[in-house]
C-alpha cells in the first residue's frame, strides 16, 4: 500500500474510555479474557505515568520521525500516538519537541515501539510515553509511511480509534467494538475483588476461598509431615 494518511477514525465514547483507564491496565487486561497485552519491554518512563485514549496509529520506516510529525495534524484531545516501525528499532525516534507539539494538540501520551530521547525534559512536562528503549540516537525525516491503519505494536494488533490503556503494569488495547463491554466486565471484576480483599485480608486463605485445596487433590499433591 502507498504511504497514506488516513484524515478520519471513528473513536470510542469518552465515558468509556475514561472508564477504562481508571480500572487500570491489569483489570482491563484480564476483563478482556487476557488478550490485547503489548509485550512487557514496553515501560513507562517514569513510575506513575498513567494514560488512557482513542489510538491514533503511525507505521514510520526504523530510524524516520516523519510521519509522527504527519499524524499530530490529525489528533484530538484525548487521543494516544501509538507508534511502531516496518523494522526493529531502538532509535529516539521522540523527543522533548515532538512532546510540547503533542501536548499543544492535546495529546495523552505516546506508545512507541522504538526509542525516545530527552526524558528528563518530557518527565518533567509529565508527559506519558512507554518506550522499547531510551537512546539518543537522532532520526531523519525522509521518507513516507502511514497513519491511521492497522498496526501491530509490540506485538499487539491496533486499530485506528481501538482505546489504549497504560500505566505501571504495561499497556493493554481494546477493540474499540468491544469497549463498553469490557468496561462492563472490569468494572464487576473490581467489585468481586474488594469481597475477596476483605475475606484475604479477615486471614482466610486463598485454598479455601477458590476452592483450590481440591485442585491440589485431582492434581496428586500430598501432605506429609516430614521431608522423606
Amino acid at each position: 500500500m502507498k504511504p497514506t494518511i488516513v484524515r478520519n477514525i471513528t473513536r470510542a465514547d469518552e465515558g468509556t474510555v475514561r472508564g477504562l483507564g481508571e480500572l487500570g491496565v491489569a483489570t482491563v487486561h484480564e476483563a478482556q479474557g487476557r488478550i490485547g497485552l503489548m509485550r512487557p519491554y514496553m515501560r513507562p518512563i517514569y513510575s506513575s505515568a498513567r494514560v488512557w485514549g482513542s489510538a491514533i496509529t503511525v507505521s514510520s520506516q526504523a530510524g524516520d520521525n516523519l510521519m509522527i510529525h504527519a499524524a499530530l495534524e490529525w489528533c484530538r484531545p484525548g487521543d494516544v500516538l501509538v507508534v511502531t516501525t516496518t523494522a526493529e528499532s531502538t532509535d529516539g525516534m521522540f523527543g522533548e519537541l515532538l512532546a510540547v507539539s503533542a501536548r499543544a494538540r492535546g495529546v495523552s501520551g505516546l506508545i512507541i515501539d522504538a526509542g525516545v530521547r530527552d526524558v528528563v525534559d518530557i518527565t518533567a512536562m509529565n508527559f506519558p510515553v512507554w518506550a522499547k528503549a531510551i537512546s539518543a540516537q537522532g532520526t531523519v525525516k525522509a521518507t513516507g509511511g502511514w497513519v491511521n491503519v492497522p498496526v501491530v505494536c509490540a506485538g499487539a494488533h491496533v486499530h485506528p480509534g481501538d482505546v489504549i490503556v497504560g500505566d505501571a503494569d504495561g499497556v493493554v488495547v481494546v477493540p474499540r467494538a468491544t469497549a463498553a463491554e469490557v468496561l462492563h466486565a472490569g468494572t464487576e471484576r473490581v467489585a468481586k475483588e474488594q469481597k475477596s480483599r476483605e475475606r484475604l485480608r479477615s486471614g482466610e486463605l486463598g485454598l479455601d476461598m477458590y476452592g483450590w485445596r481440591a485442585r491440589l487433590a485431582e492434581l496428586g499433591v500430598r501432605y506429609v509431615d516430614h521431608a522423606d
